[in-house]
């Protein structure tokens, strides 16, 4: 996101995090709970794909640039118009803790 315009952040996107329920037999499993619901810019890289190991395996990369926050880890995960996307990475485009990019992926 270049420069300062908050009028980009047109998107509703929700942040989640994982929440790891134990099963009372030694097991867990991981359910997922609202962070928060912020307003973005979602920005779509056209599908890549990916060549992995001996097949083709194609991906779906999003960056999603909001107002900064420092709670947000590449554990958690993205809702975005009933897409589930996971966080490869994220950082402060600037340097002045304005902006939050982050980097993900549609979950396969």
């Amino acid at each position: 996101m270049s420069g300062s315009d908050p009028g980009r952040l047109r998107e509703r996107v929700t942040i989640e995090m994982p929440v790891r329920a134990e099963d009372g037999a030694g097991g867990a499993s991981i359910g997922w709970s609202t962070l928060a619901t912020v307003r973005a810019e979602v920005i779509s890289f056209k599908g890549a794909t990916l060549a992995a190991t001996e097949r083709e395996e194609a991906r779906e990369p999003y960056r999603v640039v909001i107002r900064y926050r420092d709670d947000v880890t590449a554990e958690m995960r993205l809702r975005w118009r009933g897409r589930v996307l996971d966080i490869s990475g994220r950082h402060d485009p600037d340097g002045h803790r304005r902006w939050l990019a982050i980097e993900c992926e549609v979950r396969p």
